[in-house]
């Protein structure tokens, strides 16, 4: 798979020894033994490794991902990964942890990936390697999020004469877009006449259709007519490939200064605006989970935060309530 960079591999333990004229027939027994017990070639391991996650529909990234953990783990020891045992994860994660500080979510993702590699591929009983490695604790954190009047600043002031941005700013929180999803956009995708959108390359291969305002889809169709784009409704250089997801990051933080907005956690901060807003104006979380995408609902159940503006506008249920009694 060409798209995984990482690349790890089992070393060989088998001598290899340059030896002239026929070999005697107990001798070549021998080293047709020696070989069928070798560990894989150079390269072998690795490529047999992506074949397992792919062949068990893992998204590429997370297949990167994989194999990159299982790269640096062995690099850290300069062992074949499959020849590690105990001590050695331990140690390997005592360096993540103590060492390059990683988040825990990044532990977490190392974890899963040593469990796949060792528990899934080699069919090795994981329990006794990760003994005493324990998955750290997520700190849970309501996501950032826009008011509705900062979203309005980011696409009046913050696009002005940036016809992409404001088309790919507006797409990205007008549909509760991924990065990735927004940048993949198709022509085919979109339906006017239902005012809906087809979201054709989600995270996890779940296709969901969501809703189009009528100032979103003016907008599309605005640009569509300056640009005339053939597949992709953001496409970039002469062969017409969809927009990089740089240059989508490099739009959003290009319009949050013209705006003077504070920046809230990357362009992201436009999803996790769309579910709040949703939910803020009585839209059902099992509504907002299908818009998003989400395969579970307590992913959506993140949202369920309210604004420290919100809150100054709630007022107590004891004022709907007469206290005073009638003269």
């Amino acid at each position: 798979m060409q798209t995984i960079a990482c690349k790890f591999e089992s070393i060989s333990t088998a001598t290899r020894r340059s030896q002239s004229g026929p070999k005697p027939a107990a001798k070549r027994t021998k080293l047709r033994s020696a070989a069928a017990a070798a560990p894989p070639a150079r390269g072998e391991l690795r490529r047999r490794f992506i074949d397992y996650l792919t062949l068990r529909q893992l998204a590429p990234r997370t297949i990167e991902s994989y194999t990159g953990w299982i790269y640096q783990l062995a690099k850290f020891h300069r062992r074949s990964p499959d020849l590690l045992v105990n001590s050695e994860l331990s140690a390997w994660f005592l360096n993540l942890i103590n060492e390059r500080k990683l988040s825990a979510s990044s532990l977490n993702l190392a974890i899963n990936a040593v469990r796949s590699f060792h528990g899934g591929f080699l069919g090795k009983e994981v329990e006794p390697l990760l003994k005493g490695i324990k998955r750290p604790r997520r700190t849970t954190q309501p996501p950032q999020v826009f008011s509705p009047g900062e979203v309005e600043s980011l696409l009046l002031d913050g696009t002005a004469g940036d016809p992409l941005a404001r088309a790919f700013l507006m797409i990205v929180y007008g549909c509760g877009l991924r990065l990735s999803e927004a940048a993949h956009v198709r022509i085919e995708d979109i339906d006017s006449a239902r005012f809906q959108l087809r979201v054709s390359h989600p995270k996890g291969g779940r296709e969901r259709l969501v809703p189009l305002s009528d100032n979103l889809l003016a907008e599309l169709r605005r640009w569509y007519r300056v640009h005339r784009p053939k597949q992709w409704l953001f496409a970039q250089g002469p062969e017409q490939k969809p927009i990089h997801k740089a240059t989508g990051q490099n739009l959003y933080y290009r319009s949050l200064r013209r705006s003077g907005l504070p920046n809230k956690c990357g362009i992201h901060t436009l999803r996790h605006s769309f579910a709040t807003h949703l939910l803020e104006n009585g839209v059902e979380i099992t509504v907002v989970q299908k818009f998003l995408g989400h395969a579970s609902l307590s992913t959506t159940a993140r949202y369920l935060h309210v604004r420290q503006a919100r809150l100054g506008e709630i007022r107590s249920p004891l004022g709907l309530i007469r206290t005073e009694p009638q003269s």
